[in-house]
């Protein structure tokens, strides 16, 4: 089993050092290993940081990954709680497209519009210059 460094870890895997030190306080990491005042990760650990981070990336608050991250250890009986979570974080983002649609349409409806009238007035002066 290799060991690494949060210092590799951290640059090899682009796991910010903020988050491994979330890890060790969480008391997440039962295989990390302090040596010479260095903490020591393993594949297991790596899998479980990897984890960390995409809850992160989708949303999760600190606590919300502490939590979840806590339900993983308990095993298969709370994956229903885990799934709850998972919908709540889902819920939120579609709320969060469904807001961004409307404002595109909105944006893309006052583009419409200069368009529309920029069209108009090149029209216009295309037939003033017709017609003179």
């Amino acid at each position: 089993m290799q060991y690494m460094t949060a210092e590799e870890v951290s640059e090899r895997y682009h796991i910010p050092i903020k988050i491994l030190e979330e890890y060790r306080q969480w008391g997440l990491c039962s295989t990390v290993q302090k040596v010479m005042d260095d903490w020591r990760y393993t594949d297991e650990d790596l899998e479980r940081l990897s984890l960390i981070m995409t809850l992160h990336d989708i949303g999760f608050k600190p606590a919300e990954v502490e939590h979840y991250m806590n339900l993983v250890l308990e095993g298969k009986q709370k994956d229903a709680e885990r799934l709850k979570m998972l919908d709540k974080i889902r819920e939120k983002a579609l709320d969060e497209i469904h807001f961004r649609e409307k404002q595109l349409s909105r944006l893309d409806y006052l583009r419409y519009e200069i368009r529309n009238r920029q069209d108009k007035k090149q029209a216009e002066e295309c037939l003033k210059s017709i017609s003179k």
